[in-house]
Formats: structure tokens, sequence, C-alpha cells
């Protein structure tokens, strides 16, 4: 069991003939207890820094600990959105390409019903051209015909005219 600075201070010395001075004994025992106190007592506070710092350094593990968790957590949550993102995009490329080949096939078939239309409108471009041009030969041909000429030959007299008109309201 380790001294302490009472049982220093309560020590007694034997006396004997040629002993030692006993006053400086004793100053020398007090200066002993002072020194002992003091280790003591900085024992104890090194103790206490000591007690202290672990706590300090059980607080910063646990700290640590949790800090590790959280980006153990931050990383699996960002490869989750990475991976929906992924998924989402595509989905997005996906219903982009039904999309368009939709639009495609539409334009496509528009495309074909006006070419149809065209070439239905050039036939009928062309039956119109033909019968309007069948129209004015048969027009060139009436007015090129004799029939206008025996038209202007033809004489009327105005008084013969008359005289028939008369007869047939009496």
């Amino acid at each position: 069991m380790p001294l302490t600075p009472l049982d220093i201070h309560n020590k007694e010395f034997s006396k004997t003939f040629r002993g030692f001075d006993e006053d400086e004994v004793n100053e020398f025992l007090d200066q002993v207890i002072k020194d002992y106190e003091m280790i003591i007592r900085e024992k104890k506070e090194l103790e206490n820094q000591l007690k202290e710092t672990q706590e300090k350094l059980t607080h910063f593990s646990n700290i640590e600990e949790t800090l590790n968790k959280s980006i153990v957590v931050a990383q699996e949550a960002a490869e989750e959105v990475k991976s929906t993102a992924q998924k989402e995009a595509k989905l997005i490329i996906r219903e982009a390409e039904k999309n368009a080949d939709r639009i495609v096939n539409e334009a496509l078939s528009k495309a074909r019903k006006i070419a149809i239309e065209i070439e239905d409108l050039k036939k009928q471009s062309k039956v119109f051209r033909n019968r309007f041009k069948l129209l004015v030969e048969a027009q060139l041909d009436m007015i090129n015909s004799n029939d206008w000429d025996n038209l202007m030959e033809f004489n009327v007299d105005a008084t013969e005219l008359k005289s028939a008109k008369e007869e047939s309201i009496s």
C-alpha cells in the first residue's frame, strides 16, 4: 500500500545517541510531505484530464461512427437515386422512341395519302384538259363549219314575215 502524506507526517523515528538533527529531519520530512502532496494532486489532475480526454475520445468516436454510418446511408441513397434516374431515363427514351415511331408512321401515312391525292388530281386534270380541248375543238369546228356561211347567205324578206304574221293572227 502506498504511503500517504499523513503516514509520512506521523512517522516516528527511534532516538539514538548520535542520531540525526531532529529539526533537520522534520524540515526534510515537511518538504517530502509537500512534494508528495503536490505529486498526488498532479496525479489526480492528470487522472481527471485523462478521464475527460477519454470521454471526449469516446464522444468523437461516436461522432465518427455516426458520420461513417451517415456516409454509407448517403452513398446508398445516392446509388438508389442514380439507379432510379437511369430507369426513368430508359423509360423516357423508350416512350420517346415509341412516339417518334408513331409520328414517323403517321407522317408516312399522310405522305402516302397526299401522293395518292396528287395522282388522282393529275388524272382528273388530264381528263379535264382533254374534255376542255375536245369542247374547244368542237366549238372551233362549229365556227369553222360552212353552216355559218350558209346562214349568212340565207335571205329572209321582212315583208313576207309581216304578212305571214298577220295571217296567223287572223
